[in-house]
This record gives C-alpha cells, sequence and structure tokens, in this order.
C-alpha cells in the first residue's frame, strides 16, 4: 500500500515544466519559490516515464520466502519500445508482470533480464505505452550535498526533493556489495524501483532501499540508490541473453550479521554451497584464506579475491565453540534462481 504523499513531496499543481524542475531541485528551502499554476504538461510527459510495477512469482521461486510472491514498485521506461528498468527483487523470478501507465493504463509486460551484481531488472512493455523515456544522465557526476528528485509512480504528486548524503560502498547481508552507491535524504518511503533525477531530469539511479543512516555519519535515515552508470556495460548482455555475461562473482549462500566486530551467520540458504559446506547459523567468520575479515564489505571482497563463481572458498569458521577450516565451492547465485521459465 501506497502513502498518499512522502515525505517533502511537491503538490501535483505547484511545479510547471521541466524548467522549473531544476526549481525543485534545491529542495525543501526551494518550495516557497514555486509558483501555482494549473497546468504542467511538460513535467507530467517527464514524469510519465515512471510507471507502476506488479509482479507474480513462481511459486517455487526461490525468492518467495523472503520477498513473497506478490510484489510492487515502480519501473522507468529508458527506450521508445518499452523497454522498463526497475530493482530487481521485484521481478526476479516472476512468472507474469503488468505495467501500469501515469494514465491508468495497464498492460503486460514481459522479463527480460537480471542482474544480481548490481541489482537491476529488466522488462520490456507487450503493448505500446506511449509514454516519453527517460534520459539516462550520468550518476558519476553527483557528489554529496547535490540536489535532486525522487519520483516514484504517480506522477508529479509523488515527486520529492532530496540531497545526495554520501557516495560509498554498502554491503548487504544477501551477499551484495556495491562500491559507489548513492545515498540520499531525507527518506522517501515508497523507494522499490524509484528514478532519482539529476538537475538535467535525467535519470542517475533506481530506489533500492531505506537505509537508517544515509551519510554514513549517523546522521538520520534515507534511501540507497543504485547508481545508473552500472548499467550500460551491461544492457545488451541483458537484452540478449537475460544475464550479464561472464561467470559472475562467487556466492556461497549465507547470510551475514556484523555484531560489533565479530561477522556472524545469521542464516544458511537451504541447497547452497555453504549448507554443502556444513556451515550453520550461529557460525562465526573468522577467516577468509587465512585473513580475518574486517567487515561485511571486507568479507565479499575476500571471498570474490578467490576468483570467479565455481572457486572454491577456503572459509575458518567457530563453530560450537571450535575453530574449524572449511572450502565452500560456489556457485553463480543465477543458477539456483527460477529463471529459465521467465525469459
Amino acid at each position: 500500500m501506497r502513502n498518499d504523499r512522502p515525505l517533502g513531496v511537491i503538490p501535483a499543481r505547484r511545479i510547471v515544466g521541466a524548467a522549473l524542475l531544476r526549481i525543485a531541485l534545491a529542495a525543501s528551502a526551494a518550495l516557497a519559490l514555486l509558483p501555482a499554476r494549473a497546468e504542467t504538461p511538460a513535467l507530467d510527459r517527464l514524469l510519465s516515464a515512471v510507471v507502476h510495477l506488479k509482479t507474480t512469482i513462481n511459486r517455487d521461486g526461490r525468492t518467495v520466502e523472503t520477498l513473497g510472491r506478490e510484489r510492487e514498485g515502480s519501473a522507468i521506461v529508458i527506450d521508445a519500445d518499452g523497454l522498463m528498468l526497475t530493482i530487481g527483487y521485484l521481478m526476479v523470478e516472476a512468472e507474469s508482470a503488468e505495467v501500469t501507465t501515469s494514465t491508468g493504463r495497464a498492460v503486460p509486460a514481459n522479463v527480460v533480464g537480471y542482474d544480481h551484481e548490481t541489482g537491476f531488472g529488466l522488462l520490456r512493455a507487450m503493448l505500446p505505452l506511449d509514454v516519453q523515456p527517460l534520459a539516462l544522465g550520468h550518476s558519476a557526476d553527483l557528489k554529496p550535498q547535490d540536489p535532486v528528485v525522487i519520483a516514484g509512480y504517480g506522477g508529479p504528486g509523488r515527486l520529492a526533493p532530496a540531497l545526495v548524503a554520501s557516495r560509498r560502498a554498502f554491503a548487504g547481508a544477501w551477499e551484495y556489495l556495491l562500491d559507489d552507491a548513492i545515498f540520499t535524504s531525507p527518506p522517501y518511503p515508497d523507494w522499490s524501483g524509484t528514478a532519482l533525477i539529476d538537475h538535467s531530469g535525467k535519470l542517475v539511479g533506481v530506489g533500492s532501499l531505506m537505509v537508517e543512516d544515509a551519510s554514513g555519519r549517523h546522521e538520520g535515515p534515507g534511501n540507497m540508490f543504485v547508481p545508473i552508470d552500472r548499467l550500460p556495460p551491461i544492457l545488451a548482455d541483458l537484452i540478449a541473453d537475460g544475464r550479464a555475461s561472464g561467470p559472475g562473482r562467487p556466492w556461497l549462500g549465507v547470510i551475514t550479521r556484523e555484531l560489533g566486530d565479530r561477522l556472524i551467520i545469521a542464516a544458511v540458504v537451504p541447497g547452497s554451497p555453504a549448507e554443502k559446506a556444513g556451515l550453520r547459523h550461529g557460525d562465526l567468520i573468522v577467516g577468509v584464506a587465512g585473513e580475518q575479515p574486517g567487515d561485511m564489505a571486507d568479507f565479499y571482497r575476500k571471498v570474490y579475491a578467490r576468483g570467479a563463481a565455481g572457486t572454491s572458498v577456503p572459509l575458518d569458521v567457530m563453530q560450537g565453540g571450535e575453530r574449524r577450516h572449511v572450502d565452500v565451492k560456489s556457485v553463480n547465485r543465477l543458477d539456483v534462481l527460477r529463471l529459465k521459465s521467465t525469459y
């Protein structure tokens, strides 16, 4: 369910055209400067690229237990043929998908591809959407304190000003590491698949998460966005093959948590390499190839440094009060998901 108005959302008829988008980007202090007008055709066209996405997931999908079978959020139209970009957890293992435009028109969509390393997902509308695609910008240009706009499905009424709070690595418990994540504040509550738009009206990121610490200095919550610069290098592969080329990063199948300076296994994915190697809930990870990981991000980097998916990863763990050495034969995460029926 969506809130009627996210934090800091600009009222739908107080912005006039794409030119005034730049004014909105000055964040909340600039809202008083926006004139009231009755029509916003240019802005409506710009934001029509953000559509509502609803998916139903394969009942045998590996992600159903944690993410559910029915998922919804936003997606962003990025070309004239109805190609849409979203955050991958909304559509991974989907057996059906439907998008709804800002005019309320519902259109079925096909899953195109998913990339675990970035978190991006692609779909394509099965019928013309008749919306203006959102042009891709350059996320590398963003720096802390730059003004941006967050746009979820719903037109100007779902537009919210924000600031870039920080640019830094993000490590997720599900073996996910993004070295160049974009963090914004204040928080936008309907973040899944939302568009992050820069001062020129171009797409620079896709909404992924709500985070407790956006700045990295414990100054308050915000959102994490996947930078758009990660898309062009893999776009052709995702369209052609449903995944990026190459073997991918090694995946073990552990959910980890940081407890002070300790790294603990909070869960082991059933049937995963970690389970087959005998790793268990509650084990402490104390070494990768003989080196102690400093934190979750460092743990992932040490695992990735062993080679591509398929490599054997030597781990040292504290299990039941005893130190134990295990060699975990890694795999590509995509090879254990229920993807083939959706492509």
